[in-house]
């Protein structure tokens, strides 16, 4: 009440303000802002500067409806993919802000590896502009998790930053404990897609105490890349079995064909 009382007087607000710009322009000052890859000054933190902008590759429409791998031409909307056809997988929808390369390669390395935290918000806002029509069905928010032994050498799980600064960004509720992986598997690098498929295998599991989180809801999953997609299936099809009604995917990064 108190609190609510201060915020009443009259010249108040402006002078919170005042001092909310001056706070920032201090801050500006002692880090000023720059490019996230080059280190180029900017006018503004989180941000590329125009030549390393130039160098990401986003992904737009066309792209198969279920994968959100992009079509090479214009087919119509709505279209699957052959393979999407042939193999149907478990999640309703997969979406990607950027093609897994150059900066984009780079921004992924420098969170995972580097400690680069400070990259999360700004590649959650290019996942929140490609997976828009994943967003609005989904209930839930739930990132692909780490074995707690990795989560200890890495210190954070990448896909939860990124899933809680979206969650943050929509209001969508984040569940940062209900999907775990109690199997510390291998790293996924240099894996064919069969033992991708074998090394994830079981490694996933919805927590008993926490399985009602997800009990008929539409689970939007978050990883940082996807690659030949058996990380997100497995999980997929773990979260299904656990009672979610459906599950869409969102990456920050997508592997091109090799």
């Amino acid at each position: 009440m108190k609190q609510d009382y201060i915020f009443r007087i009259p010249g108040f607000s402006p002078l919170l303000r005042y001092g909310a710009k001056l706070l920032s322009s201090a801050n500006n000052f002692v880090y000023p802002p720059n490019c996230i890859n080059c280190g180029q000054l900017l006018s503004q933190h989180d941000a590329l500067c125009t030549s390393c902008w130039k160098d990401v590759q986003f992904i737009d429409q066309p792209y198969c409806a279920v994968t959100g791998r992009p079509f090479a031409y214009e087919l119509g909307d709505g279209i699957v993919s052959a393979d999407a056809i042939a193999d149907p997988p478990p999640y309703m929808r997969a979406r990607s802000a950027v093609i897994y390369d150059g900066i984009a390669r780079q921004m992924v390395h420098q969170l995972k590896f580097n400690d680069r935290i400070e990259l999360v918000n700004m590649m959650a806002g290019w996942m929140i502009r490609a997976g828009r029509d994943c967003l609005m069905d989904a209930d839930c928010i739930v990132p692909v998790p780490l074995h707690r032994w990795r989560l200890i050498r890495r210190k954070y799980n990448q896909s939860a930053e990124l899933a809680r600064s979206i969650s943050k960004s929509t209001g969508l509720p984040y569940l940062a404990s209900t999907f775990v992986r109690h199997r510390n598997t291998k790293p996924q690098v240099g894996l064919g897609t069969r033992a991708r498929l074998d090394n994830v295998k079981g490694a996933f599991d919805v927590s008993e105490e926490r399985a009602s989180d997800i009990l008929g809801k539409h689970v939007l999953l978050i990883d940082d890349v996807f690659t030949t997609g058996a990380t997100v299936s497995a999980a997929t099809k773990v979260l299904l079995k656990a009672g979610a009604s459906e599950v869409s995917v969102l990456t920050f990064a997508l592997v091109g064909r090799h």
